[in-house]
């Protein structure tokens, strides 16, 4: 008779705890025990419990590989309603320490429903090859099989990333869905915005602005200091030109050497503007100029806001860093074709010829940021990283415990996305001048030319040639975080796989890699996405990127979306009127006639507002409360990860002490672990 003395850890969140019967088998080298009761006096498995038991095995196993966690349901409910379905439980782990050996911990964090088993394997073990034991084998095939049959792809427009096979958020496993803490809030919040709009009766409001002071009116619910700047310096070069740098959108600024032939600037046209002291061949040869191009918009047909038919652009603007000054626009072109037109705008021109050129400008980047560089880049990519994590990789992989934290609550947000925003019936379709078509067009075109490069951001920045470009907090951040991920991922990597044939035979992983190729990638082998890894320092460059993007990159793209976009004439998602085909021609009256109306604004604003602040239970990058690696190697590295973040962010505070608008959004307690918002 072995005796074993087992400690099992609840979830301390509402609707963690069961009253269900609570059992475990344990499974050796020598065969497999009957199932061992878990049962104590009174309710066992309550929330944030750690409770403690004593079992007794009469039959020999041998080692232990593995155990079942059971959990069968009451002949009788419960004497009281619970907040989850009342045979919902979530485990954080169990203990085990056996008659003889060291203790052994098995990491779980997963919920149970119904009547089930959950295979769950020793946490220190490392990875699983050929020669081992063929149960663990088998084991780890049933436990993927499952969970390929619980996450499924499947197409949700052609040409985009694949997703999960889902309609509501009501059908996905309660292990991706968020919390009902996490629920509550989002919902309380979204409803006292729409609440005060309502009240006021801005969210019928189907007319043109009558005065921009009026849109002060909007944001009583919530400001802040950004929002504050912006209001007071919106009309401003200066701040106009920062947000290419330090805005939602700091990523498609590129050094410009050479005009393209269809933005014919000429000399004569910003010679002033230079100073008189140089030209502009000699600014371009200097490495001076910046270019804007919005290409990606050329073509894409508006739709109709409130019976009224909207307007797009696809402009290109032209800006110079002045040798110690700030960057600041030079030239605009609303088309991608010039001509008579299609005029050239510069800042010489009148106060509301520049003025509406710029919002242009911040219109077609209101397009590019919200279907390409949020939705594509920061939501769906991260959808495919997560499902195929799910699908592809046993709890007990390294790569698995490594990524997990960062797939938290991200198929949740991307369904309700799915549900709310882009269907035909959501916030995309009824405010912005792209509507769902426009948006679909644009994720297909950006995923046809995205590149490996354009992910990984130290050669993102080289490959933009923005590497030593003034003021460009995003990018100095960025790399910085980037770097404590690399150092962190590497030694992790350096921990489990101890040569490159190791990253070459671990099978998992290659049909982990595979998977995002084919279904993320859709096959591209031009986009250079690996679809195989054969050595460590390729698969520390892919966890790096995998892991920035779903964390660090999603915070830049989405934390300052309120900031910039509350002063609606900043980030305004439609135009009414045509691009200008002629100087002189704008007013106040013009500017504000072809801004969106009032319903239209407070309609995505309140989108924005939601969606830029997480709702509670929050995880920042480098927080680590689950404890899936339990080795001390892997987890002093996450302690190690944890302070250099905090040395990072120390920097950025003292740096934004004395920048008249700090950039607050990758500051690590600002960044969240993934994708949940």
């Amino acid at each position: 008779m072995a005796v074993y003395r087992v400690r099992v850890i609840t979830g301390g969140f509402m609707g963690a705890g069961t009253w269900d019967h609570i059992s475990i088998s344990l499974v050796g080298s020598e065969g497999k025990s009957p199932p061992l009761y878990l049962d104590a006096c009174g309710k066992d498995f309550s929330r944030g419990a750690e409770e403690e038991f004593t079992i007794l095995c009469s039959e020999p196993v041998g080692s232990l590989l593995f155990l079942h966690l059971h959990k069968a349901p009451l002949a009788f409910p419960p004497p009281l309603p619970l907040p989850l379905p009342p045979d919902a439980w979530f485990c954080c782990s169990v203990h085990l320490t056996p008659p003889e050996g060291p203790p052994m911990n098995f990491p779980c964090y997963q919920w149970l429903e119904g009547a089930c088993t959950l295979a769950l394997r020793e946490g220190t073990a490392k990875l699983v090859s050929s020669d081992t034991v063929p149960l663990l084998l088998e084991q780890r095939s049933g436990e993927l099989q499952k969970r390929q049959g619980t996450y499924r792809w499947k197409t949700y427009t052609p040409g985009w990333p694949r997703c999960v096979d889902v309609e509501t958020v009501e059908e996905l496993s309660p292990d991706v869905h968020y919390s009902l803490g996490k629920s509550i809030n989002f919902y309380l919040k979204a409803s006292s915005a729409f609440i005060k709009l309502k009240m006021k009766g801005l969210l019928e409001e189907a007319s043109p602005w009558k005065d921009l002071k009026d849109l002060k009116q909007i944001f009583s619910i919530q400001k802040t200091p950004v929002y504050e700047y912006v209001v007071e310096h919106w009309k401003e070069d200066e701040l106009f030109a920062s947000q290419f740098l330090n805005g939602l959108n700091p990523v498609l600024i590129r050094r410009c050497s050479q005009l393209p032939p269809h933005f014919p600037v000429t000399n004569a046209m910003v010679a002033p503007l230079l100073g008189g002291r140089t030209s502009l061949d000699a600014e371009l040869k200097r490495g001076t100029m910046f270019l804007v191009d919005y290409k990606l918009l050329d073509g894409i047909p508006a739709g109709q806001i409130n019976g009224k038919q909207q307007h797009v652009a696809a402009p290109l603007c032209l800006l110079h860093q002045p040798l110690g000054r700030p960057l600041r626009p030079i030239a605009i072109q609303l088309s991608q074709t010039p001509g008579p037109d299609s005029p050239i705008f510069l800042p010489s021109d009148s106060e509301w010829d520049w003025l509406t050129a710029k919002t242009w400008v911040r219109s077609a980047e209101f397009a590019i940021h919200e279907a390409v560089t949020h939705l594509g880049h920061a939501h769906l990519l991260p959808e495919v990283f997560s499902l195929a994590t799910l699908r592809q990789l046993p709890l007990c992989h390294p790569v698995y415990k490594m990524l997990i934290p960062h797939t938290r609550y991200t198929l949740h947000i991307n369904v309700l996305a799915r549900q709310l925003l882009i269907s035909l019936d959501g916030v995309v379709q009824r405010s912005t001048a792209v509507g769902v078509s426009g948006f679909s067009e644009l994720v297909r075109r950006d995923l046809e030319q995205l590149t490996y490069s354009t992910l990984c951001l130290p050669e993102d920045v080289q490959t933009r040639g923005v590497s030593d470009l003034p003021g460009y907090h995003y990018r100095d951040d960025g790399l910085k975080i980037w770097g404590a991920i690399e150092s962190y991922v590497s030694e992790i990597v350096g921990f489990y796989y101890l040569s490159d044939a190791a990253v070459k035979g671990d099978l998992e992983l290659q049909a982990w890699v595979w998977e995002i190729f084919t279904e993320g990638f859709l096959g591209r082998e031009t986009s250079g996405i690996p679809s195989s890894l054969e050595s460590r320092a390729t698969l520390i460059r892919y966890l790096t990127m995998v892991i920035f993007t779903c964390s660090a990159q999603h915070a830049a793209f989405s934390t300052g979306q309120f900031d910039f976009s509350a002063w609606m004439p900043n980030f305004p998602p439609s135009m009414q009127l045509p691009p200008p085909k002629a100087k002189g021609l704008a007013d106040p009256q013009s500017f504000l006639a072809t801004l969106p109306d009032v319903n239209t604004t407070c309609d995505i604003i309140i989108v924005l507002w939601l969606l830029s602040k997480e709702p509670g239970d929050q995880r920042p990058l480098g927080s680590f409360p689950d404890a899936h690696f339990t080795e001390e190697a892997p987890r002093r590295s996450q302690e190690a990860f944890a302070a250099r973040l905090g040395e990072i962010s120390q920097q950025i505070q003292e740096r934004n002490a004395h920048l008249p608008l700090p950039y607050t959004y990758l500051d690590p307690p600002n960044i969240e672990n993934s994708v949940a918002i």
